[in-house]
C-alpha cells in the first residue's frame, strides 16, 4: 500500500499594501488651480501616462499646484520623476517642477511638456530637521493642458546629520546688511536654514533698514482667507517648517520693494519674531491732498515721489516696482485737524473729471467741501486689487509670537492666521510710520483670523489708518450643495476670497448649521476627503448625515474656535469697525481705548449666508474701557456702539438664540448722540456698572441709547448717565 502523503495548502498572507508617499492628511491640505489632486491616476481620472510609459504610482495634479508632504521619521532622501502626463495630447501643456523646502528651492526641472521623458529627481532629505517638503506645478504659460504628474514617489531611510546646537546667530554671519538697498532676501534665507538646522536658536539682527526685493521672493501657492486669490503668493521672509526659533530684529524695519508677501509662518511651532516693522517702498494705497475748495470743484496734490503716478482714462494710475495699478474714485478722507476720518463720509466718492495743472497737482470737477471735506484734508486713493498678501500669514503654525512688530503698511491685512492654534501679539499693532506724513495703513483689517484654535491675545497695540477692523475673529463655514449619499455631502466655499483652506481633515469632526435660522445642529465626524477643485469639497462622514440636514444648510468645524484676549489696545482713526468677534470660546475686551473708529467699536457677528463667517459667541466680558466718539460713518453692521448683528434670514423660527451671555461692564462712554447697543438674537445681554456722557461733537442720530430684537434676559442697571439729550430716555 502506498503511503499517503498529506499536502497542506496554506493561503499566503496578503502582503501588507505600502505605505503611499503622500498621506491622504496631504492631500487634504494641497491646492491646484483647477479639478482634483489624485492618489494613483492622471487629474483627467486615467491612469498616469508620461513620456511613453504608464505608471502604477503617483499624484495627478493641474497646474498651478502645490503638494505639502510630511518627511516620514527617518527619512534621508526623497525620489521620483515629474512629468506632464499624456492625455492632453503630444507637445501640449507647459509646466516647471519644483521642490521646495521651507526656505529653498530643492530640486528643479526644465520647463515640460506632453512626450518629453519624466524628469527624474533624487536629493536629500534630512527628517531630523525637515518635517515637510512642497511638491509645486508652476504653470508658465496660462494653465491650459497642464497636467503635471509626480511618479514614483519614495522616501529613503538612511544616517541622516543630527540638529545642530542651539545657538544665537548673528545677522553679519550670512552677510544680512542694514542700509543696503540691495536684496537681502538670499542672505537672510541662509540664516534661516541654519535656524532651521538648529532648532531652540535665535537669530539676531543689527538695527537698521534692511530691503527685501519682489524678484529674489520665494515662489509659494497657497490660498490666503478673506484675500484676493492670486495664483503666487512670492514670500520675502519664509518663516516655514520652524521649531522653537526667534528673528529678533532688534527694533529694525524690513523695507519691501515691489508687491511681495512679506511673512509667511507656516508648518511652525514655537516661532517668535521681536523688533521688526513692516514697511514698503511704496504701499498700494496712495494719498492726495486737499489744497483748495469751491463751487463744484476742488484741487490737490499727489507727491510723484512717495506715490509714483500718471493719468490713465482720465484718473490716476499708480506705479511702483514691478506693478501699476488703477486707482478708485471713492476712499477714504481723513481730517487734518486730528487725522479722524471725515464725518458722515464713509466710503466717500471724490472722483469727477480730472485736469492736471502741474506734475503733481490736480483740478477735480466735484464739490467735496459740501460734505465737509476742506482745505488740508487727505484723500485715500484705494488701489486694484485691493488685498493681494498680508504683511504676515499664520498658516498650521502653532505658539506664534509677534513682539513690538509694527505693521506701517500691508498689500491687504496686517496679520492674516488660518488653521493655526496659541497666537500672542504683544505691542506694535497697525499704523501710518511716524514721521512719514501718512494716514492709511493697512488695506484692509489690521488683524483677521480665520479658523484658529487655542488662545489668541492681542495687547499693548495701536490700530491707526486701517481700511478695517482692528480685529476679526471667525470660523468659515462651507455652504451644503448637495446630499450625495447617506454618509456624503458635497460642500462649497462660497466667498471668492474666501476659498480654498482646509476647515477640517480626516478624523475632526464638523457641525451643521441651519441657514435660514443659525441653529446649531449634530456634529459628525469625518472618513474620508476629496477636494474636487478650488471650491468644492466631498465629506464623507462615519456616521449617518441626520436626516434634517439639507441642501442650502452650512458646516462648520466646532473645535477650531478660539479664546480671544483683546486688551491694553488703542484703535483709533479708522474705517468700518474697531473689533469684530464670532467665535464659541470665551473673549475679553479690556482695557482698550476705542477712540474715533469710526464705525461701531464692537461687532458680533456670524452669518450662513454672504461671507460665510460663523460661530456664535457663547461668552463676551467687555470691561474697563474707554469709547469715545466712535460712529462718526455708517458702514455694515454699524447699527450702535457694540452691535451684535448675526444675519438671521429666519429670526421667527428660531429655536434658540444666536449670541448669548454678553456683559458690558465698568466702561466709560464719553460719545454725542449714537445708539450704544443694538442686538439681535442674544440671550443674556447685561449693561451694567458704565459711565455715559453725552456730548455735542457731531450729529445725533436721533436714535434711543439701545435697540433689541429678538432677544431674551436683557439687563440694564446700575449705570451713571450724564448729559443725557432731552429727547432720550434711558430704560432703567
Amino acid at each position: 500500500m502506498r503511503p499517503v502523503v498529506l499536502r497542506l495548502f496554506f493561503a499566503a498572507a496578503p502582503l501588507a499594501a505600502a505605505e503611499p508617499a503622500v498621506t491622504d492628511a496631504d492631500l487634504a491640505v494641497a491646492n491646484q488651480s483647477y479639478g482634483e489632486l489624485r492618489r494613483d491616476l492622471s487629474v483627467d481620472g486615467n491612469p498616469l501616462r508620461s513620456g511613453g510609459n504608464t505608471f502604477a504610482s503617483g499624484l495627478g495634479s493641474h497646474a498651478s499646484a502645490e503638494v505639502p508632504v510630511t518627511v516620514p521619521a527617518g527619512t534621508a532622501r526623497f525620489s521620483g520623476a515629474a512629468g506632464v502626463d499624456e492625455e492632453v495630447g503630444a507637445g501640449k501643456g507647459s509646466v516647471r517642477f519644483r521642490i521646495l523646502s521651507g526656505d529653498a528651492v530643492l530640486w528643479e526641472s526644465p520647463v515640460m511638456k506632453a512626450g518629453d521623458a519624466p524628469a527624474v529627481f533624487d536629493i536629500a532629505v534630512s527628517a531630523k530637521t525637515h518635517r515637510r517638503l512642497y511638491l509645486q506645478a508652476d504653470a508658465l504659460d496660462g494653465n491650459s493642458y497642464d497636467h503635471a504628474d509626480w511618479l514614483d514617489l519614495k522616501w529613503t531611510t538612511g544616517d541622516t546629520p543630527d540638529a545642530g546646537p542651539t545657538k544665537i546667530f548673528s545677522s553679519e554671519e550670512f552677510g544680512l546688511t542694514p542700509g543696503d538697498e540691495k536684496d537681502q532676501t538670499p542672505a537672510l534665507r541662509l540664516a534661516l536654514a541654519a535656524l532651521r538646522s538648529s532648532p531652540g536658536s535665535t537669530l539676531k539682527l543689527a538695527k537698521g533698514v534692511y530691503h527685501f526685493h519682489e524678484t529674489g521672493a520665494l515662489k509659494r501657492h497657497y490660498h490666503v482667507s478673506n484675500h484676493d486669490q492670486p495664483e503666487w503668493q512670492p514670500v520675502s521672509v519664509p518663516l516655514v517648517d520652524l521649531r522653537d526659533v526667534t528673528l529678533d530684529g532688534s527694533g529694525s524695519t524690513f523695507l519691501f520693494h515691489g508687491s511681495p508677501a512679506p511673512f509667511l509662518i507656516q508648518d511652525s511651532e514655537k516661532v517668535t519674531v521681536r523688533g521688526i516693522a513692516v514697511d514698503y517702498v511704496i504701499p498700494h494705497l496712495a494719498q492726495g491732498i486737499v489744497t483748495a475748495t469751491g463751487p463744484g470743484w476742488y484741487e490737490m496734490t499727489v507727491d510723484p515721489e512717495k506715490f509714483p503716478h500718471e493719468v490713465r482714462n482720465g484718473w490716476f494710475t499708480f506705479r511702483g516696482d514691478g506693478w501699476a495699478n488703477p486707482a478708485g474714485k471713492g476712499g477714504i478722507v481723513f481730517k487734518a485737524s486730528n487725522g479722524m476720518i471725515a464725518p458722515e463720509t464713509a466710503d466717500y466718492n471724490f472722483g469727477g473729471p480730472l485736469t492736471m495743472l502741474a506734475p503733481g497737482r490736480y483740478r477735480v470737477e466735484k464739490d467735496i467741501a459740501q460734505s465737509g471735506i476742506g482745505t488740508g484734508d487727505v484723500l485715500t486713493l484705494r488701489q486694484g486689487p485691493s488685498r493681494p498678501h498680508p504683511a504676515f500669514v499664520l498658516y498650521r503654525a502653532k505658539d506664534t509670537v509677534l513682539e513690538d512688530c509694527p505693521i506701517h503698511a500691508a498689500h491687504g491685512m496686517g496679520i492674516l492666521a488660518q488653521r493655526s492654534e496659541n497666537i500672542r501679539v504683544t505691542g506694535g499693532g497697525t499704523h501710518p510710520a511716524p514721521g512719514s506724513g501718512l494716514h492709511f495703513s493697512t488695506n484692509a483689517d489690521a488683524t483677521h483670523y480665520s479658523n484658529c484654535k487655542g488662545l489668541i491675545v492681542e495687547e499693548n497695540g495701536l490700530y491707526s489708518g486701517m481700511m478695517d477692523d482692528a480685529i476679526n475673529v471667525h470660523a468659515t463655514c462651507l455652504h451644503i450643495v448637495e446630499k450625495v449619499d447617506a454618509h456624503t455631502l458635497r460642500c462649497r466655499y462660497m466667498h471668492e476670497q474666501a476659498v480654498g483652506f482646509e476647515i477640517a481633515l480626516p478624523g475632526e469632526s464638523l457641525r451643521f448649521i441651519k441657514a435660514s435660522t443659525l441653529t446649531d445642529g449634530e456634529t459628525r465626524r469625518i472618513a474620508r476627503i476629496r477636494r474636487l477643485s478650488t471650491q468644492d469639497i466631498l465629506f464623507t462622514f462615519e456616521t449617518p448625515v441626520p436626516d434634517a440636514v439639507a441642501a442650502g444648510d452650512a458646516l462648520e468645524n466646532p473645535d477650531w474656535h478660539p479664546e480671544v484676549i483683546f486688551r491694553g489696545n488703542t484703535v483709533t482713526n479708522n474705517r468700518a469697525r474697531g473689533a469684530l468677534f464670532t467665535t464659541n470660546r470665551p473673549v475679553l475686551v479690556e482695557n482698550n481705548r476705542f477712540v474715533r473708529s469710526s464705525g461701531s467699536a464692537i461687532l458680533l457677528a456670524g452669518d450662513a449666508n454672504g461671507w460665510f463667517e460663523s460661530g456664535a459667541c457663547h461668552d463676551v466680558l467687555i470691561r474697563k474701557n474707554l469709547f469715545e466718539d466712535n460712529l462718526t460713518s455708517r458702514y455694515q453692521f454699524t447699527e450702535a456702539l457694540i452691535a451684535a448683528y448675526p444675519e438671521v434670514p429666519d429670526l421667527k423660527d428660531q429655536t434658540t438664540r444666536y449670541h448669548r451671555n454678553v456683559r458690558i461692564e465698568d466702561n466709560d462712554f464719553k460719545t454725542f448722540d449714537v445708539p450704544l447697543v443694538f442686538a439681535i438674537s442674544v440671550d443674556g445681554l447685561a449693561f451694567t456698572g458704565n459711565r455715559v456722557t453725552y456730548n455735542t461733537n457731531y450729529k445725533s442720530w436721533n436714535r434711543p441709547p439701545f435697540d433689541f430684537r429678538s432677544c431674551d434676559h436683557t439687563v440694564i442697571r446700575d449705570n451713571k448717565v450724564e448729559n443725557l439729550p432731552a429727547e432720550r430716555t434711558w430704560p432703567e
